[in-house]
């Protein structure tokens, strides 16, 4: 029996991993990396990518970036709601959902909201490297906007778990980049993080030619993996 459930998670991992590609910008320098301060309180969390994903070689000195908000900016917080939207709610794009936000044993609340889809050119990908992995697909650019609506510093944290949405509902296949992408800029939230203050990110999708990613779901806590809140 015991050998059973472990196949079973086994092979529910190559499920997953299958969905997950990463890259490696070889222009990447200790540089691209340096503008995000280290965490001085609760590491930024970030989706892990399983070990069946697929991956190409890291170039020298790059580092991984969350996913969190690069561009922060001053802005009037929405009211905190009385409770989280249910799971599988359904916003306009540029509609901001409040929800509680955890990242380690930092917690507090952010109103979040998918401003835009953009969809790429295959072309784009050629500083990744990714050969073959990227043959057929077509990269889409989820632009989300984050802002602190609690009273916690969420300096930074990193607000991630953002997929894409096909036509046809199914998840898209996603691209996590190691260095720096300058057409889907990703960081973790700057240093003075506090009420009122928002930034922008970016999760890159990627599509079969003959799809599109036409909708996004944030599927971080309190929310899983195609129970979470959609964009379209």
């Amino acid at each position: 029996m015991r050998s059973s459930r472990r196949a079973l998670a086994l092979a529910s991992l190559a499920a997953v991993g299958a969905l997950t590609l990463t890259a490696c910008n070889d222009d990447a320098s200790s540089s691209d990396t340096a503008k995000t301060p280290p965490a001085t309180g609760a590491p930024a969390t970030q989706a892990a990518s399983p070990s069946t994903a697929a991956t190409t070689p890291a170039a020298s000195g790059s580092a991984s970036v969350p996913a969190g908000g690069a561009g922060s900016g001053s802005a009037t917080a929405p009211a905190p709601a009385g409770s989280a939207p249910a799971a599988g709610t359904t916003l306009k794009l540029g509609d901001a959902a409040t929800v509680p936000f955890s990242s380690g044993s930092t917690k507090g609340t952010i109103a979040l909201a998918v401003t835009s889809i953009e969809k790429g050119d295959p072309a784009d990908l050629a500083p990744l490297n990714l050969g073959d992995k990227a043959k057929g697909l077509v990269p889409y650019y989820i632009h989300y906007k984050v802002t602190n609506a609690g009273g916690t510093d969420l300096s930074y944290t990193s607000v991630s778990h953002m997929k894409g949405l096909l036509a046809d509902g199914t998840e898209a296949q996603e691209l996590m980049v190691i260095g720096s992408f300058a057409k889907c800029k990703s960081e973790s939230l700057p240093k003075g993080f506090t009420n009122g203050q928002s930034a922008t990110s970016c999760a890159v999708a990627m599509s079969p030619e003959a799809s599109k990613v036409a909708g996004a779901e944030y599927w971080g806590e309190p929310y899983t993996l195609g129970k979470g809140l959609n964009w379209k």
